[in-house]
């Protein structure tokens, strides 16, 4: 894989991340709604190496507790993704360097 592709699925693992985040925020939001269907994230792979966020409702109840891990799960997920992205573009930076000596 090349620094490009790592640069890029590492992106793609934030985006769907924040996807994932932006589920967990709904799901608070309405958590008091009545007959409101609970959104779950699932991340799947793609073809070309990248990571794709796929939301779908479920018929569970919003449980806090779950919302809460889900939240933490997502940050430590994103945080790894952005160390990779930007060791990927320090990777980048060192041969651009090298190109030029």
């Amino acid at each position: 894989m090349s620094i490009s592709g790592i640069t890029s699925t590492a992106l793609s693992g934030m985006r769907a991340q924040t996807t994932g985040v932006g589920a967990i925020a709904n799901n608070i939001a309405n958590s008091s709604t009545p007959s409101y269907a609970r959104l779950n994230t699932s991340l799947t792979s793609v073809v070309s190496g990248s990571v794709q966020a796929v939301i779908n409702p479920t018929a569970s109840d919003v449980d806090p507790a779950t919302e809460l891990t889900d939240l933490i799960e997502a940050e430590q997920s994103y945080k790894a993704n952005a160390v990779v992205f930007e060791t990927g573009a320090d990777m980048w930076e060192m041969l651009m360097s090298i190109k030029r000596d």
